[in-house]
């Protein structure tokens, strides 16, 4: 399975300077369950920005001007690649592709599921944007709503074939 998982407020923002424009405790939960013990796909901005590979995952970054090695990770060229080198090495395990901007736009006709947390505030001032999704090509399923000071759901869209 290759899934996309994310993080938008209401006006899809994903980012705001480099960094996710909000901090919200327990919101990440979701991600880290889905993808513990399995692969991850990111762009270099986004590795940069996490700073060290995820643990308990292998870690595939995508950049065609950086380099990076550590145990559990691997560098390659294009998403492609990324997803071909998962599909190799680990056809047991499921890919989820971490982002950031230019990896969901180029990934999400690829993934046969996106995991997406909508989180219910604005961010006027955000400056990296979650692509549209064509809801009509998928099956939507709210899984989980978390109410607090900034409340948010789990959403699943999975791929109608």
């Amino acid at each position: 399975m290759t899934g996309l998982i994310v993080a938008y407020s209401r006006n899809r923002v994903i980012g705001r300077k480099g960094e996710i424009p909000w901090r919200i405790k327990g919101e990440q939960r979701r991600f880290r369950e889905l993808t513990t013990g399995n692969v991850v796909i990111m762009g270099r901005r986004s590795y940069d920005e996490i700073g060290r590979p995820l643990p308990n995952r292998f870690n595939i970054i995508v950049s065609k001007t950086a380099e990076y090695s550590a145990e559990n990770l691997v560098t390659v060229p294009t998403l492609t690649d990324a997803i071909n080198y998962a599909k190799e090495h680990f056809p047991d395990k499921n890919i989820y592709l971490s982002g950031g901007a230019g990896i969901y736009r180029e990934g999400l006709d690829l993934c046969d599921a996106l995991y997406v947390t909508e989180v219910d505030i604005d961010v006027p001032d955000g400056d990296t944007f979650f692509p549209e999704i064509d809801e009509g090509l998928y099956e939507k399923t709210v899984d989980e709503e978390i109410d607090g000071d900034i409340p948010y759901k789990y959403v699943t869209f999975r791929k109608k074939f």
